[in-house]
């Protein structure tokens, strides 16, 4: 486990090593997000990264859409 610090006006300050790892860099957009009281931190990626790659499987309209119905009822169950 490797701790940091919360300044004096709420920032938060990951160790370097931790920062190494993320491969984040000074000014890189990050994102927040709480789940089950734990705060996740991710590398901002913009839509164009993610679009330029190229796909690791290949999934139709109708089992895309069937997953993510079935990712909602199981959001909302909770």
């Amino acid at each position: 486990m490797i701790t940091g610090i919360v300044g004096s006006k709420g920032e938060l300050f990951p160790p370097k090593s931790i920062r190494e790892k993320m491969g984040l860099k000074k000014g890189q957009k990050i994102v927040y997000r709480v789940l089950n009281g734990r705060l996740i931190v991710e590398k901002y990626i913009e839509l164009e990264e993610i679009l330029s790659k190229s796909a690791k499987m290949e999934i139709s309209f109708d089992e895309l859409k069937k997953d993510r119905e079935e990712l909602s009822e199981e959001i909302s169950n909770r």
